[in-house]
C-alpha cells in the first residue's frame, strides 16, 4: 500500500530538515536524517548520492563504497556513481579498481570531460600514458577551453617524445647527410626499390626519399604518439600513398602483412648519442634475417664512437664526491652515473689525449657479439682524468659521412657523452692509459685498466730492444 499522505509529509520534513543541516555543516545530523529518509524508501535515488558525498567528505570511504553500490544495484549504468567510487578507489591505492571504474563512468556518460579528464589522470598515474593521451585529448574535444587538461595534454607529451627529436629535425648537416647518402641509394637501386624506414620518428627521412623518387617506402615508430604525427606531416606534404607509416617496433613488422616484399634500402636513425642504447644491434640483425633483401643497401653502414680523455673540475663535481660539510660520503661516489650526456664544449673541459677509435660497428654485418678490447690511450698533458668524453662518427654512403665532434657541434639531436671513470686518475704527460673498450650489444663499455708511467714505457722499449 502507498505511504499515507502524513508519512510522507513527515518524510518530506525530514529530508528538508537532512539538507538545512547539510548547509549549515552538521554533517553528522543531516547523516542520520538522510539515513532516516533512505529507510522509509523516499527517493532513494535522489538520496543515496548526497548520503555517499557526507560519507566521502567525512573519511568514511567504507561506508560511501556502500552507499554508492547500494545506488549502482538501482541503476546500474549511473556515471556519478562509478566516477565518485573511481575518486575514492584512487585515494585508498586501489588503481586498478580507480581505472576500471572511471572506464564505467565513461561509459555511461561519455559526453563528460571531467569523467575523461580524471581517468586520464588515473592513467597517466598508473604508467599508462599513451592511452591517458587519449583520454585528455577526448576531454579537451568535449571542453576546447580548458587550460587545464591543455597542459595535461603537453605534459604527456613531453614524457612520451625525447627531447632530442625537435634539435634532431633542426640540425640542417645531419639531414643534408642522410639525405645525399638516401638520393645515392635510390639513384642506385632505382625508384622501384622497396624502402625501409625503422624509426621514423617525425617521417623526414621516409619523405627524403619519396622526393628521390622512391615509389614504395614503408615506415615504422613505436611510439603511437610520434606515429600518428609522422602520419598526419606525412598527408600534410602530401605523400601518403607513397609512405605507410606502421605504430610498430620493427620487430614486429611483417613481410607479406606490413612490407609486400622484402626491402632493398634500409634507413634508420636508431642510433643513441652513446651509440648502442637504443638497440641497434638487435634491430639491425632481425632486419637483415626477416625484412631485408640480401644486396639490401644499408644507411648508415657504419658507425664509430670516437672519445679522448678528458680533466674537468666541473664535470668531476656531477661524478665524484668526497668531503662535504665536514663528512666523508665518498662511499656515495659508487652510486654515480657511469655516464653522462653533455654539450660539446659548453661544459669546461681540457683535453688530456688524442681523439681516439672506441668501438667500431659495421652496420652491413647481418650479426654482431659483443666485443671487450684493450686499448692504450697516449697521454698528452699533465691532468687528473675524469672519464672519457665520446661522440659519433657516422659513415652514411660512399664519401658521405657526419659526426658530432665537440669541436663544431654543440647543438643537435646527439649530444656528447662523458664515461666517467670509478674515481679520478692522475696523468702525466707521456704515460699510457690502458682502458677495456667495447660493447654488450647495448652499452659501450670503457673501464680503465692500468696507467703505465712514461718512464716505465722507456724500459719496456728498452727490454724489447
Amino acid at each position: 500500500m502507498p505511504d499515507a499522505p502524513d508519512t510522507i509529509t513527515e518524510t518530506r520534513t525530514l529530508l528538508e530538515e537532512a539538507m538545512e543541516l547539510q548547509k549549515a555543516g552538521n554533517l553528522a545530523a543531516a547523516e542520520t536524517r538522510y539515513r532516516e529518509v533512505i529507510a522509509r524508501g523516499y527517493r532513494v535515488v535522489d538520496v543515496l548520492p548526497i548520503l555517499a558525498g557526507i560519507l566521502g567528505q567525512c573519511g568514511a570511504n567504507d561506508e560511501a563504497m556502500e552507499q554508492w553500490d547500494a545506488l549502482l544495484a538501482i541503476v546500474p549504468d549511473h556515471a556519478i556513481a562509478h566516477h565518485e567510487k573511481g575518486l575514492i578507489y584512487s585515494r585508498t591505492g586501489r588503481m586498478d579498481k580507480a581505472i576500471t571504474a572511471l572506464e564505467a563512468s565513461c561509459a555511461s556518460d561519455p559526453d563528460n570531460p571531467v569523467a575523461a579528464s580524471n581517468l586520464g589522470v588515473m592513467l597517466s598515474n598508473a604508467g599508462r600514458k599513451e592511452e591517458a593521451l587519449g583520454q585528455f585529448a577526448r576531454a579537451l574535444s568535449l571542453d576546447p577551453a580548458n587550460i587545464t587538461i591543455e597542459h595535461q595534454i603537453r605534459r604527456l607529451r613531453a614524457e612520451l617524445v625525447p627531447f632530442w627529436h625537435i634539435p634532431m629535425l633542426n640540425d640542417t648537416r645531419r639531414n643534408d647527410a642522410f639525405e645525399a647518402a638516401i638520393v645515392a641509394a635510390i639513384d642506385e637501386a632505382g625508384p622501384d626499390a622497396h624502402v625501409l624506414d625503422i624509426g621514423t620518428g617525425s617521417g623526414l627521412l621516409s619523405m627524403m626519399a619519396a622526393r628521390a623518387g622512391a615509389k614504395t617506402i614503408t615506415a615504422c615508430e613505436m611510439s603511437p604518439v610520434i606515429a600518428d604525427a609522422a602520419r598526419a606531416i606525412i598527408a600534410d606534404n602530401g605523400l601518403a600513398d607513397q609512405i605507410a607509416v606502421h605504430t610498430a617496433p620493427s620487430g614486429q613488422l611483417e613481410v607479406g602483412t606490413h612490407l609486400e616484399a622484402r626491402a632493398d634500402i634500409l634507413v634508420s636513425e636508431i642510433l643513441s648519442s652513446d651509440l648502442l642504447a637504443e638497440s641497434v644491434l638487435d634491430t639491425f640483425e632481425d632486419a637483415y634475417e626477416r625484412l631485408l633483401t640480401r644486396d639490401v643497401i644499408v644507411i648508415p653502414r657504419a658507425a664509430s664512437a670516437i672519445g679522448c680523455l678528458v680533466e674537468s673540475p666541473v664535470l668531476d663535481d656531477y661524478v665524484f664526491v668526497d668531503e662535504v660539510s665536514g663528512f666523508d660520503v665518498s662511499r656515495f661516489g659508487a652510486l654515480g652515473p657511469a655516464k653522462l650526456p653533455i654539450h660539446g664544449t659548453m661544459t669546461a673541459w681540457k683535453r688530456l689525449s688524442p681523439d681516439v677509435e672506441l668501438v667500431h660497428l659495421d652496420l652491413t654485418k647481418p650479426k654482431h657479439g659483443s666485443a671487450l678490447r684493450e686499448l692504450r690511450i697516449e697521454i698528452t698533458k699533465d691532468g687528473v682524468a675524469t672519464g672519457i668524453v665520446q661522440w659519433m662518427h657516422v659513415d652514411l654512403a660512399q664519401g658521405i659521412t657526419f659526426d658530432n665532434h665537440p669541436d663544431g657541434y654543440t647543438d643537435g639531436g646527439w649530444l656528447q657523452v662523458l664515461h666517467a671513470f670509478p674515481e679520478p686518475i692522475t696523468v702525466c704527460a707521456g704515460d699510457v692509459l690502458s682502458i677495456a673498450a667495447g660493447h654488450d650489444r647495448e652499452t659501450l663499455i670503457l673501464r680503465p685498466m692500468d696507467v703505465i708511467a712514461a718512464s716505465e714505457l722507456a724500459q719496456v722499449h728498452v727490454q724489447v730492444a
